[in-house]
């Protein structure tokens, strides 16, 4: 790392002018395809996500109150701004129907820069302090 660099502050990408991390691709798994619909359109009308991309028909393996299931499920794969994770996760968990919805993000290290402006761009009309509620 560079001498006075701040490890806990994200810098630009070289030359693209992206912080890394600023930018997150969020997963929720859904029970069938109305659902993640529902919620995919509600996340972009709220402006919690610019995109949302529905992968449909994956098998998930888990543990759930002491038992071994196996349910075939819809991934959403979710591209929003970091600082907005909670809110999302705020939202997805008032409205979706699982006891406990998974909502997990991972931070964007690289991408397409327009990409990643874009994302920024589309999201940037919602504080990143607010709770955005149904």
């Amino acid at each position: 790392m560079a001498s006075g660099s701040n490890p806990s502050q994200p810098s630009p990408a070289s030359g693209s002018g992206y912080v890394q991390g600023s930018v997150s691709a969020a997963f929720v798994t859904c029970p069938n395809e109305k659902v993640a619909k529902e919620i995919a359109r509600a996340v972009v009308e709220k402006r919690l996500a610019a995109c949302v991309n529905l992968i449909p028909q994956i098998t998930s393996i888990y543990e759930w109150k002491g038992k071994i299931e196996e349910d075939s499920e819809v991934l959403m794969m979710i591209k929003t701004r970091s600082s907005l994770v909670p809110a999302l996760t705020d939202f997805v968990r008032s409205v979706h129907p699982y006891e406990v919805a998974e909502v997990i993000a991972l931070p964007v290290a690289q991408g397409n820069a327009p990409y990643l402006h874009w994302v920024h761009q589309v999201t940037e009309s919602v504080s990143d302090s607010s709770t955005v509620l149904p």
